[in-house]
């Protein structure tokens, strides 16, 4: 079933639409069903999981990091860890900025990251809210060894997709107001936003980026 559902998914994506498959408590064995299906790039919340997997699967796919980092800063910031990741998506302030850049200097590579938005201005939830984003963007501008690629947003959980659309047209207008500063060092090249639920809306909005575990995994053995 996971390889019919990568594939059911990517045959609906309109052409520049990337998948992120979210691969959270998954085993190595079945995120290599999700490449061999046509998936290019594995979403990890926990390094340790994404390290894990990367022995089977390596450069198979590209591996981004879709987790909290304050959460895992520790582990996020091992050499081992930083040499998997292609992209850390959940980028959401200076601090964790700083040491990326600090640990990324230290084994020649330059991290590309997202930017997380906090649209719904949820203070339970990590993201940098909408005001904020511009100057924070700004701010991480000036590391060497990070790059901006763009913005993401989760958006309040919500019942129904319909719900999820101001925040993605919210964090869609932002994306275009900060591609046309052209900041140093800031590529505003990817919008990262919906998931299972709600990346059909997501991408009527403007996402060239989505997040899909749930669907992906339904209906398969655990």
């Amino acid at each position: 079933m996971i390889r019919q559902n990568v594939r059911k998914i990517l045959k609906v994506l309109p052409e520049g639409v990337l998948l992120v498959a979210a691969s959270k408590r998954r085993s190595a064995e079945e995120i290599l069903q999700v490449v061999e299906a046509g998936a290019r790039i594995i979403g990890e919340n926990y390094c340790a999981e994404a390290r894990r997997a990367y022995v089977k699967i390596g450069k198979k796919a590209l591996w981004h990091y879709i987790g909290i980092p304050s959460r895992e800063k520790h582990d996020l910031l091992r050499k081992k860890s930083l040499e998997i990741f292609d992209m850390i998506e959940t980028v959401d302030s200076v601090e964790i900025a700083r040491e990326i850049d600090r640990k990324c200097r230290d084994i020649g590579k330059v991290m590309s990251v997202l930017i997380e938005v906090n649209s719904g201005k949820e203070r339970q939830k990590s993201g940098v809210f909408p005001e904020d984003t511009r100057g924070l963007v700004e701010k991480i501008s000036l590391f060497e060894n990070v790059k901006i690629m763009g913005l993401m947003t989760m958006g309040p959980r919500a019942g129904l997709p319909e719900d999820s659309r101001s925040y993605f047209q919210e964090t869609k207008k932002l994306f275009d107001e900060i591609s046309e500063l052209n900041i140093k060092n800031v590529e505003m090249k990817y919008l990262s936003m919906g998931m299972s639920n709600s990346y059909l809306v997501a991408i009527e909005e403007g996402a060239n980026m989505i997040r899909i575990g749930t669907k992906i995994y339904e209906d398969s053995k655990q």
